[in-house]
């Protein structure tokens, strides 16, 4: 079992940025997949960032640029640093860790961009 348990949500003006963490129980990266999803109200949750095991990362075209995923093997921590950010990107964030039939969340965070 993996707990993960997210941080570093809040309210903030468009424009700004955040930084979310992910705390996962144990030392997991080397061999689980990583990633940041997101759901808003009404919506589908979508998934924002990976990370996988050997390191590559790609994002949802509606954050490239903007967001940068991480992670610190040292302290078993994920990242999504999430700069000029947008209304749209309102919404509870979620940190996913999984490897074949593994599949582990957060809680998640709320995100909330005010215009």
């Amino acid at each position: 079992q993996v707990q993960l348990v997210e941080s570093g949500g809040g309210l903030v003006q468009a424009g700004g940025s955040l930084r979310l963490s992910c705390a996962a129980s144990r030392s997991i990266f080397s061999i689980f997949a990583m990633a940041w999803y997101r759901q808003a109200p009404g919506n589908q949750r979508e998934l924002v960032a990976r990370i996988t095991s050997g390191g590559s990362t790609d994002y949802a075209d509606s954050v490239k640029g903007r967001f940068s995923i991480s992670r610190d093997a040292a302290n078993n921590a994920v990242y999504l640093q999430m700069n000029s950010l947008k209304p749209e990107d309102t919404a509870v964030y979620y940190c996913n860790a999984i490897r074949a039939k593994s599949d582990y969340w957060g809680q998640g965070t709320q995100v909330t961009v005010s215009s």
